[in-house]
């Protein structure tokens, strides 16, 4: 199924989305790397990411306008789940996955391809550089997005998540 959502989102809006859903999102998205999570963590966010979607992506930006912005292994920010969905923030966008633990019953995974980071520069508008002093890549930035998407609900609220099943069925092949 496909579904078209603005941010912020609400708890229903997730709710409603299942592994295997394409989702387009529009409005406000924040990106977030390494660095930029640790200091959120250790001195608080500079933005409420009530009903947020935090884009695991190291953007290229020029004069203001975004050249690249593709998605980053999420695997690096997984000690960080948790706490970034205690603030209130519904979707996580990346690839590679996470474990699905901590979205269950309040948030989900938004799976964006790989290699597709001119395609997403096409539908983020630069706003804002939160934490600059971190750098273009690993600062928190607010993009106003367009129908960003395709992306993959790889890990919805009721648990399941594509990437175990993967994982699952390969192991039950003997792989």
């Amino acid at each position: 199924m496909e579904h078209r959502l603005k941010t912020p989102l609400s708890e229903e809006d997730v709710k409603k989305l299942r592994a295997g859903d394409v989702v387009f999102l529009s409005g406000i998205v924040y990106t977030a790397r390494d660095k930029a999570h640790a200091l959120m963590r250790s001195k608080q966010s500079p933005v409420s990411l009530e009903g947020a979607a935090l884009y695991h992506c190291g953007p290229l930006i020029k004069n203001g306008k975004v050249l690249s912005a593709g998605p980053t292994t999420s695997g690096r920010m997984a000690r960080y789940s948790d706490e970034i969905l205690s603030w209130g923030a519904r979707a996580i966008i990346g690839k590679g996955g996470l474990h699905s633990g901590p979205f269950k019953g309040r948030a989900v995974y938004l799976a964006y391809p790989g290699g597709c980071g001119a395609a997403a520069a096409g539908q983020l508008k630069a706003v804002k550089a939160h934490l600059a002093e971190l750098g273009m890549a690993e600062a928190l930035w607010e993009f106003q997005a367009e129908n960003l998407g395709p992306m993959i609900v790889a890990i919805d609220t009721q648990g399941s998540d594509l990437y175990q099943d993967v994982r699952n069925k390969a192991r039950a092949r003997g792989r």
